[in-house]
């Protein structure tokens, strides 16, 4: 499912969770979520309301906690907590990215800096929250129209710093960003980081097949509109069936694992269609590994020196090539309570592996024993369907 997200005056978690039960997120999923993360003294609502004649969702978080500042570690181990696995990993993904600018601007260790307002109840409960709804939503590529950035100073912990504040900016390196007529912070570091997080692109709506559409309200009112951001979710269109692609290639013998495994990532983030490795033997015997990177000429100039500033190879080879691909759709099973998404092509259907690792740990059983019994409940729905179809006709 792709979830593009329209931050009409801008976006912070508060938003995007309002835009996402919108949207139809179950707010007691969301609930449970955050309540496996062990935090306690809170309630989350959510309420509909009108501004400038747009009805929007709006959440509040009731805390009997006042306390905003914990050290990140904490913070981190409570995203770790939450359920299924898969809100957990993008909580902890979005938690880190905050830690990690906040250490760098304050010159700190990113697991013992203090998060002053990043480490109330409210953070924890919008990005968990965040992270909750998009996987109920069965959501697996996120894009985001340019976030507009508003002008001015923002107050802090540390006094009174310029708008976007810094550790914002920093949340927001290689995202497409613009100028607003707005006044103050219209992105915050929570909005910036579980885009950061869900390893969100940014562009137009991609081709889809339009689904529902949530909005989310802020708490500032704004004189002439309404301060929502928009969430639109659909099913990605059958791709063409042949389209020309670009596959960047360089020898790599220098590098570890690691740095190889992050390359790989990051290409992924930066919109590749694919990448992957193959061994070789360079000269002299060395052993290397070739990396290859699947992408369209769009983006090939932004991988190309992506992959030779993280590798620091010296030179890259590109291959056009044409690829063809075949039509995809994705569902959602609940397997004794936990959430499996399902690819399905033309042929065959496949659960999403981090779903059925998640749920397999938490039933204690098989990983093909919870593959299978997904996919014997897709067929199930499959079934049911045809029949409604032919009752219909």
């Amino acid at each position: 499912m792709i979830c593009w997200v329209n931050p009409f005056t801008g976006l912070a978690g508060d938003m995007l969770l309002a835009a996402l039960i919108d949207a139809g997120a179950p707010l007691d999923r969301i609930r449970a979520a955050v309540a496996a993360t062990g935090l306690t003294g809170w309630d989350l609502t959510a309420e509909r309301i009108t501004d400038h004649g747009l009805t929007s969702t709006r959440v509040r978080v009731e805390v009997t906690d006042p306390s905003t500042e914990r050290r990140a570690a904490e913070v981190l181990e409570m995203a770790s907590r939450a359920a299924p696995q898969p809100v957990a990993a993008l909580a902890v993904a979005a938690v880190s990215a905050i830690a990690q600018v906040e250490g760098q601007l304050h010159d700190a260790d990113p697991a013992t800096v203090h998060l002053h307002e990043l480490g109330g109840h409210d953070t924890l409960v919008d990005i968990v929250g965040s992270a909750a709804a998009l996987h109920a939503l069965g959501v697996t590529d996120v894009i985001s129209a340019p976030l507009p950035l508003g002008r001015g100073r923002v107050k802090s912990a540390h006094g009174v710093l310029p708008c976007p504040a810094p550790a914002t900016l920093a949340l927001l390196t290689g995202a497409a960003v613009t100028g607003s007529d707005l006044p103050g912070e219209t992105v915050t570091p929570t909005g910036a980081a579980l885009l950061h997080a869900a390893g969100a692109r940014y562009g137009p709506p991609p081709p889809m097949t339009l689904g529902a559409t949530g909005y989310g309200a802020g708490a500032r009112r704004l004189p002439d509109r309404p301060n929502v951001v928009s969430v639109s979710l659909g099913a990605p269109l059958p791709s063409e069936p042949d389209e020309d692609v670009v596959v960047l290639e360089t020898n790599l013998d220098d590098v570890t694992g690691e740095l190889l495994g992050h390359v790989i990532t990051r290409a992924l983030d930066a919109g590749a269609l694919d990448v992957w490795t193959t061994p070789a033997v360079m000269k002299k015997g060395r052993p290397a590994q070739i990396l290859h990177v699947l992408t369209t000429p769009h983006h090939e100039r932004r991988l190309r020196d992506l992959v030779l500033a993280e590798s620091g190879a010296l030179g890259i080879r590109r291959v056009g090539a044409t690829r063809t691909t075949l039509p995809r759709a994705f569902e959602t099973v609940e397997v004794a309570g936990h959430v499996v998404r399902i690819k399905h092509g033309p042929h065959a259907a496949k659960p999403e592996h981090d779903d059925v690792a998640a749920a397999a740990s938490a039933l204690d059983l098989p990983l093909r024993a919870v593959a299978a019994r997904a996919l014997r409940l897709s067929r199930g729905k499959t079934m049911v369907t045809s029949q409604e179809e032919e009752r219909a006709e």
